[in-house]
C-alpha cells in the first residue's frame, strides 16, 4: 500500500509540474499573439501540446494507481478519488497530509492554466477583431465613393474620390 501511496504522489506531483510548465510559457505566448510572432506561438503550441499529451498520460496512471489501491483496500469496482482516499486515510495522518497537500497543489495548478487558457482565449479573439478590422479597412479604402460629376447626357462619368488617401493642401 505504501508504494502505491508513493506512486499516487509521485503522479500527481509530476501532473503539477506538466501544469506548471504550461504556465511558464504563457508569457511568451502573451507576447508573440500581441506581437503577431506566429513562429514563436507555434513552437509554443507544439511546446503545449507534447505538455498536454504527457498530461494524459499522467493522468491516466494516478486513475490506475487509485483503482489498484482500491483493490488492496477491498473496493474493488468502486469509483475511488483522491478525495475519497483523504477521507478514508484519518487513521494514517502523515499520508492524508501529504495527499491533501498535493491535491491543493494540483488543483491550484489546475486553476490557474483555466484562467490564463481563459484570457488566452480572449486575448486571441481581440488579435482576430484587429485582423477583421485591418481587412475591412483595406477593403473599405479602395472601394471609395464615386464623385456627383455629370458628362455631357446628364449621366455621372464614374470617377471616384480620392483613393489615395487624404485629400489636403500644404
Amino acid at each position: 500500500m505504501a508504494s502505491l501511496m508513493d506512486e499516487l504522489l509521485l503522479t500527481m506531483d509530476g501532473e503539477t509540474e506538466q501544469y506548471e510548465k504550461i504556465i511558464s510559457l504563457h508569457g511568451e505566448k502573451k507576447d508573440s499573439i500581441i506581437h503577431k510572432k506566429l513562429d514563436v506561438l507555434e513552437a509554443i503550441t507544439v511546446e503545449e501540446q507534447a505538455i498536454a499529451d504527457t498530461l494524459r498520460s499522467l493522468e491516466k496512471k494516478r486513475l490506475s494507481v487509485l483503482q489498484s489501491i482500491a483493490t488492496v483496500m477491498g473496493h474493488d469496482g468502486e469509483q475511488v478519488t483522491v478525495s475519497w482516499m483523504i477521507d478514508n486515510l484519518s487513521n494514517q495522518p502523515v499520508e492524508q497530509k501529504q495527499l491533501i497537500t498535493a491535491k491543493e497543489k494540483l488543483v491550484k495548478a489546475a486553476d490557474d492554466v483555466q484562467i490564463l487558457n481563459f484570457q488566452t482565449q480572449n486575448l486571441l479573439k481581440q488579435a482576430l477583431e484587429m485582423v477583421e478590422f485591418d481587412i475591412t479597412l483595406l477593403k473599405s479604402a479602395k472601394q471609395a465613393p464615386e464623385t456627383s460629376n455629370y458628362g455631357r447626357n446628364a449621366e455621372t462619368t464614374g470617377n471616384l474620390l480620392g483613393i489615395t488617401g487624404f485629400d489636403a493642401k500644404q
